[in-house]
């Protein structure tokens, strides 16, 4: 399980953010080549885990089984809107795939609908399925308003998750989230309770204030260019050489 809490304090090196990043691998058109360079550049960079769609499950733990980076099973992607069985069916699934980690995204039209029970009924059964492993349930921040984050937070709290994953959609890709959302919902789930934060990180310092704002995990499909520059930063200030970044 995550450890929460404390463990974004500090975080001055590349070496030290990279355990706290997970890579994206959602697009659907990824073929098993990309997969493979993507497995291939969390081993580099020595990342948490790698975040992929049911049917690349088998694929990523295969790839990942010699190394301590997790294969993390994606469930409802993109919306999260179909039914709740075939929610838990695709979680149940995915463990039997091999999954480590469940992230699962809540219904956003039930939320609105102010359907609380059937939400945290269905959040219960995806936590129940994934059998004792890590579970984070996404919610789209940009599409709530304050009360019906605040709402959703609480949801996932009492539903037996471990990470609330905070993302912001923008079209068919997630946009930054930033550090003032952050705080908001780490105000609402408590200073226990695991943030992850899933969208494009603009730069390294975008990166240090998304956790010092209280998230313990971030997330996106180039989560290693943010370890490049990082590193690039740091030899700067080393008064190294200064390596061209793309």
């Amino acid at each position: 399980m995550d450890q929460v809490g404390n463990s974004t304090r500090g975080v001055d090196s590349a070496e030290k953010l990279a355990p706290l990043l997970d890579l994206a691998a959602l697009a659907s058109d990824l073929d098993q080549r990309t997969i493979k360079l993507l497995c291939q550049e969390a081993k580099f960079h020595h990342l948490r885990a790698v975040c992929v769609n049911g049917s690349r499950v088998v694929l990523t733990r295969h790839l990942l089984d010699d190394t301590p980076i997790k294969t993390c099973a994606v469930v409802g992607h993109p919306w999260g809107a179909c039914d709740a069985d075939a929610k838990r069916f695709e979680v149940e699934a995915a463990v039997d795939n091999g999954a480590q980690e469940i992230e699962a995204f809540i219904n956003l039209g039930w939320l609105k609908d102010g359907n609380d029970e059937l939400i945290l009924r269905e959040l219960r059964d995806l936590c129940e399925a994934a059998d004792e492993r890590s579970v984070k349930i996404i919610i789209d921040a940009s599409r709530l308003t304050t009360p019906e984050l605040a709402l959703a937070s609480c949801l996932v709290v009492d539903s037996g998750a471990h990470f609330i994953t905070m993302a912001s959609s923008v079209g068919r890709d997630f946009g930054p989230v930033m550090a003032d959302q952050v705080r908001r919902v780490r105000e609402f789930v408590g200073p226990e309770f695991g943030i992850k934060v899933l969208g494009s990180i603009v730069d390294v310092r975008h990166a240090l204030d998304l956790l010092e704002a209280g998230g313990n995990l971030l997330g996106n499909g180039s989560v290693g260019e943010v370890l490049t520059h990082f590193r690039g930063r740091q030899l700067q200030q080393s008064g190294g050489p200064n390596p061209q970044v793309n």
